[in-house]
């Protein structure tokens, strides 16, 4: 048994470690507690029920009155769910729990803001706040005694967030491995015992990984991840496990002053202009049950540095050299004195490999400073061997582009190899 946890990732190790080997952050390892063994004293037989006697979860969903919320969920909360939403700092996610939380009776547990600041951005946001209840308790089994005792008056429940609450059981730090673990078990339980949903915020490490242990996402029904750069208006809501629900939708979200008001509008991170420029290109990706378009920009200039920069800002930077490599390869173009730089427009980030024939059109159409008419869009997934091949939800793609006046779409039936593409963008 492990005798030192990682409090920043919950790597565990039989000896004392200044830099964790997991997630390389120093002076995180902390002793592990030891628990008093009970004995066999006073104890109790697990009982069995046949499965067929059981009663059936019930479908019956508590919608959030958000069509984007709900379309990442399954199409609402289910009574005795527990779900976890995280996100980088300041990206959002108290404004969006007080924008889906209007509808219902909440109970809002924050260790990290005041009553007075929640209720300022309530205000400036037009949230009503009537059926709202605020506590700043961070004792696990005080917020849990509380939330029984008046059980009839909510139907949600809040902790924002689980890194700010501790259990009184546990004699380490708030916010150590061993606390969120503990005190994300025994709110769960909660919610499961009472039949009432529970929401817990999370924070997330410098790798986009939620802080804490991995037990945390195993113990709850739902992990949403809230994504966005904080410069950008745009937010995209992913649902990364959902016990109760798909996990390839995703909710488009805009800042305003408003708060944050949902998106319903595909086309909306390509903008307006039409204005031709060299590197520029479009792509649809198919998330979930609609197709969304993103814009690919990339800049290929002589470099002045021994080493060429790479530069990937909204896709994967091993993808972005995966594909280099192949162009190299199959386009015949030598891009060793060039510094690369691509990005996806909005400050968003393109998981989907249907984005990658649109990558290396953009790159193609820089090298040779050859403009790629505004109303072309590209989808296809690009092997090693320099073909193109389809990817899912292709003919629904190809559709909505068509339907939203992009006159030329290129797919793996028009474009089946990467020579075919060195034809289009001489």
């Amino acid at each position: 048994m492990p005798k030192y946890f990682c409090s920043n990732c919950g790597y565990g190790s039989a000896s004392w470690y200044g830099k964790c080997p997991s997630c390389s952050e120093w002076n995180t390892f902390e002793a592990a507690i030891e628990t008093k063994k009970s004995g066999n004293k006073s104890l109790k037989k697990a009982e069995f029920t046949a499965l067929s006697k059981i009663s059936s979860l019930s479908s019956e969903r508590l919608s959030t009155g958000i069509y984007e919320f709900d379309r990442v969920i399954g199409g609402g909360f289910i009574k005795g769910e527990v779900v976890l939403i995280a996100g980088e700092p300041g990206v959002g996610k108290s404004t969006l729990l007080l924008r889906i939380l209007s509808s219902f009776r909440t109970m809002y547990i924050s260790g990290e803001e005041s009553g007075e600041q929640i209720k300022q951005r309530a205000d400036r946001t037009k949230i009503d706040t009537t059926r709202l209840l605020f506590s700043y308790a961070v004792s696990v089994e005080s917020i849990i005694a509380s939330l029984e005792e008046r059980s009839k008056d909510f139907d949600i429940a809040v902790i924002d967030s689980i890194q700010t609450v501790y259990s009184q059981d546990i004699p380490s730090s708030m916010g150590s491995v061993t606390q969120i673990r503990e005190s994300a078990n025994k709110l769960s339980e909660f919610a499961k015992r009472s039949n009432k949903i529970l929401l817990i915020v999370g924070h997330v490490t410098k790798g986009g990984d939620i802080a804490g242990p991995k037990t945390l996402e195993h113990l709850v029904d739902c992990v949403l991840y809230l994504e966005g750069e904080r410069h950008s208006y745009f937010r995209l809501l992913r649902s990364n496990k959902n016990r109760f629900g798909p996990t390839d939708e995703v909710g488009i979200f805009e800042m305003t002053d408003r708060g944050m008001d949902q998106v319903d509008k595909p086309t909306v991170f390509i903008g307006d202009s039409q204005t031709k420029a060299a590197g520029r290109s479009l792509v649809a990706s198919v998330e979930g049950s609609r197709a969304l378009f993103y814009e690919i920009q990339s800049l290929v200039v002589s470099t002045v540095l021994p080493v060429p920069r790479r530069i990937a800002a909204g896709i994967d930077f091993n993808r972005l050299q995966l594909l280099l490599a192949v162009i190299r390869k199959h386009m015949k173009l030598s891009l060793d004195t060039y510094d690369i730089y691509v990005s996806v427009v909005g400050g968003l980030s393109v998981k989907s490999t249907a984005a990658d024939l649109g990558v290396i059109a953009a790159i193609v159409s820089s090298v040779k400073n050859n403009p790629i008419p505004y109303d072309t869009a590209f989808i296809g997934e690009v092997g090693l061997l320099g073909e193109v091949r389809s990817v899912y939800g292709e003919q629904k793609a190809v559709a909505d582009a068509r339907r939203f006046g992009l006159k030329r779409v290129f797919t793996s039936k028009t474009i089946p190899s990467l020579k075919n593409l060195s034809k289009i963008i001489t």
